[in-house]
């Protein structure tokens, strides 16, 4: 799925969109009462991240969708105008800019850890809220009143496969392999303080370079490091590149990563080098919820393939019904629209009963609690290996 497609779908939907590149007017529809209740959403379309970020977005235009089928919010539409960010800072700047300055929403979607640091000040300076929609580091909690999450940080799910590896595993020593960028050091540091809290030794904690592709140096170290387990910590261009070199360098431990190894085309670029491989999710699956698995159902339909990291289009599904929910509150309380109340809506309610990913509860530390589902490749497939509360 690309840009256009995306784009594509949807103006056939009925929905103002501006995509990099696309000018579009600004109208003044908030402020109507007749007129759509409009958000942004700011994501890469385009650059290496783009294989997620086109399949996230995907899942919120579905969300959108079905909630404007079933009568939209307090009957008014729900419309989402969608900006691309590469998962650059910039560009996420420059976006976030654009979504509040010039299209006056009052509540902006966003993801990726360095891009929700990034737009941070404006949102706070701007009083807009700013929902990071999957990022996780754990910077994230501490960025200020106007910046929130609706997925949980990278202290519960990474955490959990570090004591799963020590715990039930029995791993007494790990190495932790990292993209040099800001989900990447977050993240190692998570691991290796969970890991070392069990009494775990990590042997090697070692970064590379984001527009890497020879990680010779770093599988060398790895190799003489000798440990029992090694988690890496990646983005999804990269990490079957580096499971790769390991197994042709004949390095056969354990890997475990985050939820951005939950991906068929990993598997399908691995092949039999993914055996094995520990994934985390924050979502349940197929067999956990009924409307989940009518939700893959709709991707093979509509798109012939399931998505590019479920559990993240899963999140992106339900966040608009979120959004939706601080809307009608406002509005019930007869207040306007802006950031301040979008802010105090989302507190107030705290508690969302969503369609993919169930309970959700936002707190004032600004975090969310979920279950940690732990999955592995076995013959070929993801299989459930255990759940973490």
């Amino acid at each position: 799925m690309d840009a256009g497609f995306i784009r594509r779908s949807l103006r056939r939907a009925g929905y103002g969109v501006i995509l990099a590149g696309t000018m579009l007017a600004a109208t003044s529809a908030l402020a109507q009462d007749s007129g759509p209740l409009r958000f942004g959403l700011a994501m890469p379309l385009s650059g290496s991240q783009a294989l997620y970020g086109n399949d996230q977005v995907k899942g919120a235009l579905w969300g959108v969708e079905d909630i404007n089928k079933k009568g939209g919010v307090a009957g008014r539409k729900l419309e989402m105008i969608v900006l691309d960010t590469q998962a650059d800072t910039q560009l996420g700047i420059n976006a976030v800019n654009r979504l509040i300055s010039v299209e006056k929403v009052p509540i902006v979607l966003t993801s990726w850890s360095n891009v929700v640091k990034a737009v941070a000040p404006i949102a706070n300076r701007e009083k807009v809220l700013v929902i990071s929609a999957t990022a996780n580091s754990p910077e994230i909690a501490h960025l200020g009143d106007y910046v929130y999450t609706a997925f949980p940080l990278a202290d519960v799910d990474i955490a959990a496969v570090a004591k799963y590896a020590y715990k039930t595993l029995g791993k007494r020593t790990a190495a932790v392999l990292y993209v040099n960028n800001e989900s990447g050091i977050e993240g190692a540091k998570v691991y290796r303080s969970a890991f070392e809290k069990e009494g775990g030794k990590i042997a090697i904690f070692e970064a590379y370079d984001l527009k890497s592709t020879d990680y010779t140096g770093m599988l060398l170290k790895l190799k003489n490091a000798n440990p029992d387990m090694v988690h890496i910590q990646g983005l999804v261009a990269d990490l079957p590149q580096v499971i790769a070199q390991m197994r042709q360098l004949g390095l056969q431990q354990r890997i475990s990563t985050y939820a951005v190894g939950y991906n068929v085309k990993i598997i399908e670029q691995l092949g039999k080098a993914a055996e094995g491989l520990i994934v985390t999710s924050l979502a349940p699956g197929a067999k956990d919820n009924p409307r989940v698995a009518e939700y893959v159902e709709r991707w093979k339909k509509e798109m012939g393939r399931v998505p590019n990291g479920l559990p993240y289009t899963q999140y992106l599904y339900d966040e608009p019904y979120i959004i939706a929910a601080v809307f009608e509150w406002a509005i019930k309380q007869k207040l306007p629209l802006t950031g301040e109340n979008m802010r105090k809506g989302l507190l107030a309610i705290k508690n969302f009963n969503l369609p993919m990913t169930g309970m959700l509860s936002v707190g004032e530390d600004h975090r969310v609690h979920k279950p940690v589902y732990l999955l592995t490749v076995q013959d070929g497939v993801f299989v459930p290996l255990a759940t973490v509360d």
